[in-house]
């Protein structure tokens, strides 16, 4: 799985695991790469040298700019733009994804950056594996799929990780971009306060910072300005 950013057009055809990100079990004809694992995600980072701007996105960096850093989890880190952004800021990340491909090439981008001895990179399906510890911050930014993907254990799975006083931060779309507002509409994009319920948080152990829709500018694929609309839930945990 990997993950996308704002700053792109196509970051929702993947819309990485669907969406855009994430493993799946669908198959095309009946043969070749299972829709939204390994082998098929691999194939879409093959298709460029690069899927997304390599700019952070922009609701971590606005959810998170203010935390003090410490551990974090990165769930679908793509290229690697949310991971150097809050490895530049100090955060020791644990960097994971789906695809050897966009791990690879994150890992260059970390290099880059000079906050390889930051990150620890891992892969995994989340549908079959997760990273071991806990974190002070979970990002889980556009965590869809193509085929099935079970987002919501997942994302319990993600609150589980969140060490006492730590934050968990969920953003996914909340519809189709503005040149193209029926895009998915066979999906459900979950409201902030849907995701807060699938997450079946202990009464009294979490505190909600945010919860609410943003409408983020993009780019069509023309190049020309465009809008689309994302929730945004981050939850921090008090017990």
């Amino acid at each position: 799985m990997s993950q996308h950013d704002h700053q792109t057009h196509d970051h929702h055809a993947h819309d990485r695991h669907t969406h855009d990100h994430a493993p799946g079990s669908a198959q095309e004809n009946g043969s070749g790469p299972v829709a939204g694992g390994e082998e098929f995600w691999d194939g879409r980072y093959s298709e460029s040298t690069r899927i997304w701007s390599g700019k952070p996105n922009a609701l971590l960096v606005r959810e998170a700019q203010d935390l003090a850093p410490g551990r974090a989890l990165d769930l679908g880190c793509g290229e690697g733009a949310d991971t150097v952004w809050l490895a530049r800021r100090g955060w020791r990340v644990t960097a994971t994804d789906i695809s050897k491909v966009a791990l690879g090439r994150a890992v260059e981008h970390a290099a880059e950056a000079g906050v390889t001895d930051l990150v620890d990179w891992q892969q995994h399906d989340f549908a079959q594996s997760f990273p071991e510890g806990e974190f002070d911050l979970v990002s889980a930014c556009f965590l869809h799929s193509y085929g099935e993907f079970p987002r919501e254990r997942i994302l319990r799975r993600a609150a589980a990780a969140v060490a006492p006083g730590g934050t968990l931060l969920v953003v996914g779309h909340a519809g189709g971009p503005s040149w193209n507002p029926e895009a998915h509409a066979d999906l459900h994009f979950p409201t902030p306060q849907e995701v807060l319920a699938q997450l079946e948080l202990p009464e009294g152990g979490w505190e909600v910072q945010t919860a609410a829709e943003h409408v983020q500018p993009m780019t069509d694929p023309e190049g020309r300005p465009g809008t689309r609309p994302d929730n945004v839930l981050t939850v921090r945990r008090v017990a």
